[in-house]
């Protein structure tokens, strides 16, 4: 999604730096020193007064979904006032566009092959530590409440986790009980260690019954026609499908007439605005409960929803309407404040490792997230060339500053986008022969990285 329109505000465009750039410059040698230095001066601070830990995440929030993000048909001042509080990272990727796989490597750092959990409703593979067991026996009082999807939905028990109870339901149902269940735990818990408080939310997910169910929902004639003037507007690519792969082209969407893809937008930003009230009502115990000034917040989702773009509606396919998702880092006073950064490529892996970065605990090995650490203190650092995805674990993502690569085992048909010229991916450069080197860099890319995972068994589908 182009990041044309967004709000005026500080980027971190002075602090971005390739590793290829880095290792050019004359900073090289002072960077890697402070880097050397670093984890020292955090451990002694570590032992005076470790960090509370608040994640919050979302269930298929687009980015761009967001006021603060330049949404003009949302309004989310809960999430809009998380992000004047610290760093908004605008190319943020999930690991997998869709739920189990995306939060499999948000609890491991890990990518979804490499947990087991290649497709929904599936146990991570117990040769990977969890967040919530790696930081409970390093002292941290771990604590879950709300959607889990690995595998069931809301477990009344989860390996490494104190679970704060929440039935299942839809978003609109169930959202309010997480919220205030988590609200109670703040303002009433033991003080006499730090949390990992990992509160999980259904909306904007809603939106699903409404693509299964559109024949009933989502009628020709609008049931609201005093709407009609407040719908949002359309993509441009909504009915564009560049040159696809096989796995691609069986995705399907609803019939939709323009009014009703415009009604269903509208819908899908009420269940932000929603999901948004329940976020606030939890920033607001937490700054009630005293601990607000020693307590990182990091939101998040899991994937994204189509709303239309390439035609589509929900994940599972690796356009930026599915494969990318908000982060938000909020730590008033401790980390930059203000800051949008429109840079930096991070992932759904770095959730793990900055957690432990900031609470002074060695991540488990073989995690391939990186601390945002730098990042969100505006220091110089070396950073990744790219970010990775998967798709039905047949397919892959790489996608650098400039273009997006995707190839699926077994197909012919890549696609090359150029995501500076064309942010709505309409046009597979695949076959262009000006791109050809640039085709090849990628496939050089996706490979090593594929080297580089330590995939394991897939794990059975529960019931399965």
């Amino acid at each position: 999604m182009p990041a044309a329109g967004l709000p005026p505000g500080r980027t971190s465009s002075s602090v971005r730096m390739s590793r290829r750039r880095f290792l050019r410059s004359g900073a090289a040698a002072g960077a890697l020193a402070s880097a050397a230095v670093f984890p020292r001066v955090w451990a002694a601070s570590a032992r005076q007064r470790r960090p509370n830990l608040l994640l919050i995440i979302s269930d298929q929030m687009n980015l761009d979904a967001l006021s603060v993000a330049g949404c003009p048909w949302a309004h989310t001042p809960n999430l809009d006032r998380l992000a004047s509080r610290g760093v908004m990272f605008l190319e943020s990727h999930s690991t997998n566009p869709v739920c189990s796989p995306a939060r499999s490597s948000l609890f491991t750092g890990r990518m979804p092959v490499e947990t087991g959990v290649i497709s929904n409703s599936r146990a991570m593979s117990p040769t990977r530590p969890t967040l919530g067991a790696w930081f409970g026996r390093s002292g941290y009082d771990s604590v879950y409440c709300g959607k889990w999807h690995l595998p069931g939905g809301y477990p009344d028990r989860i390996a490494g986790f104190r679970v704060l109870p929440a039935r299942g339901g839809q978003g609109d149902l169930v959202d309010g009980v997480v919220s205030r269940l988590c609200a109670d735990y703040l303002m009433d818990r033991s003080r006499s260690r730090p949390f990992l408080l990992a509160a999980s939310f259904m909306n904007p997910h809603d939106i699903c019954y409404w693509a299964i169910r559109y024949r009933e929902l989502t009628p020709p004639d609008l049931p609201f026609p005093r709407l009609a003037g407040r719908l949002p507007g359309l993509p441009p690519n909504l009915r564009v499908r560049p040159v696809e792969p096989e796995r691609l082209r069986r995705v399907g969407a609803p019939p939709f007439t323009d009014a009703q893809w415009r009604y269903y937008r509208y819908i899908y930003y009420r269940q932000v605005e929603m999901v948004d009230a329940q976020i606030g009502r939890l920033l607001d115990a937490l700054e009630s409960s005293g601990e607000a000034d020693n307590t990182l917040v990091m939101f998040t989702a899991d994937h994204g929803e189509g709303g239309g773009r390439h035609g589509h509606v929900q994940k599972w396919y690796p356009y930026e309407e599915a494969v990318k998702v908000p982060l938000i880092v909020s730590w008033p006073d401790r980390i930059a404040m203000g800051v949008r950064d429109t840079e930096h490529l991070v992932s759904g892996l770095d959730v793990f490792s900055t957690f432990c970065d900031y609470a002074g605990i060695a991540p488990p090995p073989g995690v391939l997230g990186r601390s945002l650490r730098p990042l969100l203190e505006q220091r110089q650092t070396i950073w990744r060339e790219f970010v990775a995805a998967e798709m039905q674990y047949i397919g892959r993502m790489v996608r650098t500053e400039r273009f997006k690569y995707v190839r699926y085992r077994g197909d012919p048909v890549e696609q090359l986008f150029d995501m500076r010229a064309d942010p709505w991916e309409m046009n597979n450069l695949y076959r262009d022969s000006a791109f050809a080197d640039t085709l090849q860099d990628h496939r050089k890319l996706l490979d090593a990285w594929e080297k580089r995972m330590d995939v394991v068994k897939p794990m059975p589908v529960a019931g399965g």
